[in-house]
C-alpha cells in the first residue's frame, strides 16, 4: 500500500480513529502540516485545531484536537491528543459561550484571574470554532 499509511488518532480517553489514509493535515505549532505516504519521520507538538483525514478517492473526515503530539513513522502516523473528537460532534454554541466567557474574564480587571488558564481556554474555544467553520465551508462546496 504505497499510496496510503495507517493513521491512529488517540486521546487520553479513547481511540478516536484508526485506519488507512492517503493524507493527514494537522495544525502544528509552526503551522499546518500535510503528511503523505513516505513522509520523513517526525515528532511535533500540535496546537488546538482541526485534523483532516483524507481517504482514497478524496473522501474526508474531520476531527478536533485540543493539543498533543503528531508522530510520523515510515508506515504509521499517530496523533496523541490531550482531547479529541469528531468535528461533527462539536457544539458550536458551547464553543462560542466558552469563547465569550474567556474574553469576559480577560476584560474583568477586578477578578483574580489565572491568565495562562484563561488564554488556554480561549485558544481551545477559538480552535473549536475554526474547526466547525472549516467543516461548514467544506459542506457548502460539495
Amino acid at each position: 500500500m504505497a499510496n496510503s499509511f495507517t493513521c491512529n488518532i488517540v486521546s487520553a480517553e479513547a481511540s478516536i480513529f484508526s485506519g488507512e489514509v492517503e493524507q493527514l493535515i494537522a495544525s502544528g505549532i509552526m503551522g499546518d502540516l500535510g503528511i503523505l505516504p513516505g513522509h520523513a519521520p517526525l515528532l511535533t507538538e500540535l496546537q488546538p485545531g482541526p485534523i483532516r483525514v483524507i481517504f482514497d478517492g478524496g473522501k474526508e473526515e474531520n476531527y478536533y484536537v485540543s493539543g498533543g503530539f503528531l508522530e510520523v513513522q515510515p508506515d504509521v502516523v499517530t496523533v496523541l491528543a490531550d482531547a479529541a473528537a469528531r468535528a461533527d460532534d462539536l457544539n458550536e454554541a458551547a464553543a462560542e459561550e466558552a469563547r465569550q466567557q474567556a474574553l469576559k474574564a480577560f476584560n474583568d480587571k477586578s477578578a483574580e484571574l489565572d491568565y495562562t488558564r484563561a488564554a488556554a481556554e480561549l485558544a481551545e474555544a477559538v480552535a473549536q470554532l475554526r474547526t466547525i467553520q472549516q467543516l461548514r465551508k467544506k459542506a457548502g462546496r460539495g
